[in-house]
């Protein structure tokens, strides 16, 4: 198993952080690591979601626990590779939050996949601040 967290602090609360991860179809507005995503019913656990990265083929993921203004867990399954993201949001005191990308990935080359998959995490995180904190 190979794991890895990225994180950032943004000022924004809980429930604006929530309005920009729960709208799955604006994710291409900061994530520059989706050319094409599509949300196959409500944003609860259990939904999936197609995500086509530029360049490559697109991938079925599923919301595996959906837990408003706190986060939502997604896993992405591919041959023998397991790939589990957490995306947690904790309130901060006395203000602002920290968003948190907790990934797991078993499988064969699980290092070598994980790498490749959070890779972009602070450039994610940076695009995802910068929305919030406009809001």
């Amino acid at each position: 198993m190979w794991k890895h967290e990225a994180s950032m602090d943004m000022d924004a609360t809980p429930a604006d952080v929530w309005a920009v991860l729960s709208d799955v179809p604006g994710w291409k507005r900061w994530n520059a690591g989706i050319e094409h995503i599509e949300l196959h019913g409500p944003f609860v656990a259990g939904t999936t979601f197609t995500m086509q990265p530029p360049d490559t083929d697109a991938f079925v993921s599923t919301l595996i626990a959906v837990d408003e203004n706190r986060g939502f867990t997604d896993e992405t399954v591919i041959g023998d590779i397991r790939v589990v993201v957490q995306h947690r949001i904790d309130a901060l005191a006395p203000g602002g939050v920290r968003v948190t990308y907790a990934t797991e990935v078993t499988g064969a080359d699980a290092a070598d996949v994980g790498a490749m998959v959070t890779s972009d995490f602070p450039d994610v995180l940076r695009g995802l601040k910068n929305v919030v904190e406009r809001r």
